[in-house]
This record gives C-alpha cells, sequence and structure tokens, in this order.
C-alpha cells in the first residue's frame, strides 16, 4: 500500500500542467518535511522509522528522474 507521501510525489510528477522546476520544487518540499519526520522519529525512545526512509528515496528518485541537482549541503543538513 502506497503512503501518503508516495501518493503525492507520483501526484506531482505526472501533472502534465506544472514545470519541472515547479514539480522539483514540490519534491524538495516533501523531501524536506520528510527529512524532519526522520530526524523527530529517530529521536523518539521507540527508534522506528515509520517508513520515513521509504519516502525519502521515492522523493530521490523522482527528483533524479526530473533530473535534479542534489542541492548544497549545508552544516544543518543530514
Amino acid at each position: 500500500m502506497a503512503t501518503f507521501r508516495e501518493m503525492r510525489v507520483l501526484e506531482i510528477v505526472e501533472d502534465g500542467s506544472l514545470t519541472t522546476e515547479q514539480k522539483i520544487a514540490g519534491l524538495r518540499e516533501i523531501e524536506s518535511e520528510a527529512r524532519g519526520l526522520q530526524r523527530a522519529a529517530s529521536e523518539s525512545p521507540m527508534g522506528d522509522d515509520d517508513g520515513w526512509q521509504d519516502d525519502l528515496r521515492q522523493v530521490r528518485l523522482a527528483l533524479d528522474k526530473l533530473g535534479a541537482k542534489e542541492p548544497q549541503k549545508g552544516a544543518a543538513s543530514l
């Protein structure tokens, strides 16, 4: 079963009304949210990732498909 984020990624990639830049921007927002949730889950006493890694993988695959360049890594990046 697909997660909400996976469905949203597919929706963005397949949206013919969006430019490639708009698709990449939307995917970056999802990636940022998934990273934040992954960080929060990793700090939880339970330590369960709840599928965040899979969500991030789906976003990265979609970004690669669109030819997106990796953003500059900063001190706060994972």
